[in-house]
């Protein structure tokens, strides 16, 4: 990672992601897909809610005995039961860690709790040093934290950083926020809470504005240093920050001077698998890993791919796990993208029979919607060259 600050990826593909309608997986799935967040690099895996399921349960269990590398976490809300079920399933694990949450908005405490402000500080401070008697590994988020009054939230902060944690989550819960605001909120959590600098500041950013990834990078110009994501941005509702693209803007902007420990070569292949196991498919214009991050159908941009793959790209598809980016021939391709394509097969065209196989191929292209190698020899044919 050479010498840039540290940026903590903490996964929540196995909890959160799988809050997504349909989204279910056997524990054998999450096991697997574990295997792999290991070997990619990924810090820390919530591998699920324990409490909330025998299965859940099962999947932490096996989760904590199988990874190597990533630490294991287990979430629970602010009850001793929640954390006992968290402590017995990640006992196996050499280090693990417990995240603990309880809600501080004025909405979620009157509607959902049904708590006032000294009940919710009662309940953190019991909750987080209950936690620390079985690791010193505590996470405490603020659910709702961008919809909290911050003078209360800064005071719930300091309490639970007392009390033993030494992660403290800001949750964009319902995807609320804007980039400026998220900044300012941690800046002011910097500024405010006088013991702030005995934890890492994680952010955990909904997309239901389509402002996660922004919101998550906002909060690292800020001082966040741990990210909340999942791979293809999976999660409750429109989503979560998406793993890949956090990764790849780090990669991408080294004036930032803050990366991961993730191998990005095996973002591609991670992607496909969760989609797979998950039955969520990828959208095609996905950035990162969807099949059209590294398509080229324009005759101008495929003229330039060609002839140098950094006019109009700016990730190394090698990078992310792609063997090679796309020239795809549809109508709007130019003959610099058919010649190069009949050479993939065999065919170097002259000029003058370029000329000839291109006037048929706009004939078939605006028939078919995309002309693939196949079709090719008979294009040629049809040329008569």
């Amino acid at each position: 990672m050479s010498d840039k600050e540290k940026v903590y990826i903490f996964d929540t593909t196995m909890r959160d992601g799988e809050q997504s309608p349909g989204a279910s997986m056997s524990v054998e799935e999450k096991i697997q897909i574990s295997r792999v967040f290991d070997e990619m690099g990924i810090d820390i895996i919530e591998a699920g809610f324990p409490i909330s399921s025998p299965g859940d349960f099962e999947a932490v269990s096996e989760i904590s005995k199988s990874v190597k590398n990533s630490i294991p976490c287990g979430l629970s809300r602010a009850l001793k039961k929640d954390i006992d079920a968290c402590h017995e399933s990640l006992k196996f694990a050499k280090r693990f860690r417990i995240h603990t949450f309880i809600s501080t908005s004025p909405v979620h405490m009157k509607h959902k709790l049904d708590m006032t402000n000294d009940q919710v500080l009662d309940a953190i401070k019991e909750s987080v040093t209950y936690a620390r008697k079985f690791t010193n590994d505590v996470e405490w988020s603020c659910e709702d934290g961008t919809r909290t009054d911050l003078d209360f939230m800064c005071k719930t902060i300091e309490l639970a950083i007392k009390c033993g944690a030494t992660t403290i989550n800001i949750p964009d819960t319902v995807g609320y926020s804007i980039p400026e605001e998220f900044a300012r909120t941690i800046t002011h959590i910097k500024n405010n809470v006088p013991n702030i600098d005995k934890a890492i500041i994680s952010a955990h950013c909904h997309n239901d504005l389509g402002l996660a990834v922004a919101n998550a990078l906002a909060g690292l110009s800020a001082g966040v240093r741990q990210i909340e994501c999942t791979i293809n941005g999976i999660g409750e509702r429109a989503g979560n920050t998406s793993l890949e693209e956090v990764v790849m803007v780090l990669r991408q902007h080294h004036e930032l001077n803050l990366d991961t420990n993730i191998n990005s070569k095996l973002l591609y292949d991670t992607s496909q698998m969760v989609s797979e196991l998950m039955g969520m498919i990828v959208q095609p214009n996905k950035a990162i890993v969807g099949s059209n991050a590294f398509a080229h159908s324009s005759g101008i941009h495929q003229d330039g791919v060609i002839k140098n793959r950094e006019t109009y790209e700016i990730i190394n598809p090698h990078d992310v796990g792609v063997n090679e980016s796309a020239i795809v021939l549809t109508a709007r391709s130019g003959r610099a993208a058919l010649a190069f394509r009949a050479k993939n097969i065999g065919y170097n065209l002259s000029k003058i029979q370029l000329d000839k196989v291109y006037h048929e191929f706009l004939k078939f292209a605006d028939i078919k919607k995309e002309v693939t190698d196949s079709d090719l020899p008979h294009i040629i044919k049809l040329s008569n060259i």
